[in-house]
């Protein structure tokens, strides 16, 4: 019988095959993202009813908030420039005011995908104790990277991400930082190097 580890990293990867069927196939994004948070959210209040020290295990903690910050704000504004670098050199520069309420909305949503990520597939495997910290991190970097496809900017550059930041939650267990700073990375990397609104991609059947 599965346990609650071995469960929630196939709820991961089941989630990741509706990421493919509702975002390349059906072109139903909003819809997508509004189903994971409606299921994610009830399997964290089931959770945390069970055993209410799980959200710091998980890494919803704020005790250690600047000292993960410290660690990721260098890596963070180096990555930023890279991006406004590389969009340059590609002409794909295109900043929209849809940026403002992806910055303010994308780390909600980055924070769920650093959950499920880093919490439920780094950290359980870590937890799970079969596999070596490099492997984990590996790991987890391609599977992130993956669920990018086909868009190959995306997959090398969440590929990328996701190395570090496996490496910094496995150390420190903070969600939170992670969250915010994929959220804000990841629209300014939509609007400089991939040259495409997540904004309007998601909100489209509200805003035609």
């Amino acid at each position: 019988m599965m346990n609650n580890r071995q469960f929630e990293i196939f709820a991961v990867v089941f989630t990741a095959f509706g990421k493919f069927l509702f975002y390349d196939i059906l072109d139903q994004r909003l819809i997508f993202i509004l189903l994971m948070f409606l299921f994610w959210g009830i399997y964290i209040t089931y959770r945390v009813r069970q055993y209410p020290d799980v959200l710091k295990s998980w890494g919803f903690r704020m005790d250690n908030f600047y000292i993960v910050l410290r660690k990721v704000l260098p890596f963070g504004i180096t990555a930023i420039l890279v991006c406004f670098f590389i969009g340059f050199m590609q002409d794909t520069i295109n900043l929209h005011w849809h940026l403002i309420p992806i910055l303010i909305l994308y780390p909600l949503f980055g924070t769920l995908q650093q959950f499920l990520l880093m919490a439920l597939v780094a950290g359980n495997l870590q937890d799970l104790n079969r596999f070596r910290h490099h492997t984990i991190i590996l790991l987890s970097s391609v599977l992130f990277g993956l669920l990018h496809y086909p868009h190959w900017w995306l997959v090398v550059g969440t590929f990328l991400l996701a190395l570090f930041y496996s490496y910094i939650f496995l150390k420190e267990r903070n969600l939170y930082v992670l969250g915010i700073f994929h959220g804000w990375l990841g629209g300014i990397f939509y609007y400089t190097v991939v040259d495409k609104d997540p904004f309007f991609e998601v909100f489209k059947p509200l805003l035609m």
